[in-house]
């Protein structure tokens, strides 16, 4: 499935037009534009200014954190700040939730994200992203509670990435539907280059890190082993592994080819619960890939079972091809 250009020009701002997006969430969703338009253009001169190392710093996950993870969180923030309806932020660069000095009396909205996912590629000049969701807190106290947040991720109003890459590109949901947009630099828009997106349900790619193999468990050793089998294997064809180190760059790929991505729970200390971060990592992508006929689950159980207990919670995660995360789930039986 290549993209092609759309020739009718739309924007992104006539996609939400069309879609007759509330203009809250319109407000938000362009600030978040404004955002990947501003990161983008840092991340192509950060070789120049020396922004590529690290920040000589570490995050609320006790992860080193880049030059460019400070950078792309304090771009964010602002331009959600700038927004009167976004009442809270919570970023994975932050440890509590942000509040927003801008925000109107009747702000509801709190957007969710990991400003600058797989930045241990930066350095490599390799794929990087933006991962984002917008829920609506039905509290209006002030200030937003972690409690608040975390009882919003019930009323997702939208998610979304962007793939900073040989082009930089916008794939969005609201719920029904997923578009992707590609940057016009020149006249500072994002452009549909595709809609209606769907993944197809059987696939023959794969996205997991291999290294790992020794702390899966059972379910997701013998499903992948059938995988590596090929046609000689119980699942008689060939299937090809991907993995780019970026969670934006895999799941983009399922967008585009199909497959699956696994990043599952280790049996090690502290693995049980995976890496990825539940509300600004999982969630999106799992509203992605469900609005394009995907699936998406947190081990053995529908990701959507699990309840949220913390703004920086992880989980195990395996979405994309219905058939191939149905079938990893099977093997949890």
């Amino acid at each position: 499935m290549s993209v092609q250009a759309d020739k009718n020009g739309i924007t992104l701002g006539n996609w939400l037009d069309q879609a007759k997006t509330d203009p809250a969430l319109v407000s938000a969703l362009e600030a978040l534009a404004d955002a990947a338009f501003k990161i983008a253009k840092t991340i192509r001169t950060a070789p120049l200014l020396g922004q590529t190392g690290a920040a000589n710093a570490v995050n609320v996950q006790g992860e080193d954190q880049k030059l460019l993870d400070v950078i792309s969180n304090d771009i964010s923030v602002a331009a959600l700040s700038a927004s009167p309806h976004v009442a809270a932020i919570v970023s994975e660069e932050i440890e509590d939730v942000i509040q927003n000095p801008n925000a109107g009396a009747g702000a509801g909205l709190v957007v969710c994200l990991d400003p600058l996912d797989g930045s241990s590629n930066i350095e490599t000049n390799s794929a990087i992203g933006t991962i984002f969701s917008v829920l609506a807190t039905s509290s209006a106290a002030r200030p937003v509670t972690e409690a608040a947040v975390l009882a919003a991720t019930n009323a997702q109003r939208a998610a979304g990435y962007v793939l900073y890459g040989p082009a930089t590109l916008l794939v969005l949901t609201l719920g029904k539907t997923v578009a992707m947009f590609a940057e016009d630099a020149a006249n500072g828009e994002f452009v549909l280059v595709r809609d209606n997106i769907t993944i197809a349900r059987k696939a023959s790619e794969f996205a997991i890190n291999m290294a790992h193999r020794r702390h899966w468990e059972p379910a997701v050793t013998a499903y992948i082993d059938a995988l590596v089998a090929g046609e000689t294997g119980p699942r008689g064809k060939p299937f090809n592994m991907r993995w780019a180190g970026s969670m934006v760059a895999d799941v983009h790929r399922l967008f585009v080819r199909g497959g699956i991505f696994i990043y599952p729970a280790l049996q090690t200390p502290g693995g049980a619960n995976g890496k990825l971060r539940l509300l600004y990592e999982a969630i999106p992508m799992a509203m992605l890939v469900e609005a394009a006929g995907g699936k998406a689950i947190a081990g053995k159980a529908p990701l959507n079972t699990i309840t949220p207990k913390s703004l920086h919670q992880r989980v195990p995660l395996a979405l994309g091809s219905a058939e191939e995360v149905e079938r990893l789930m099977g093997g949890y039986v």
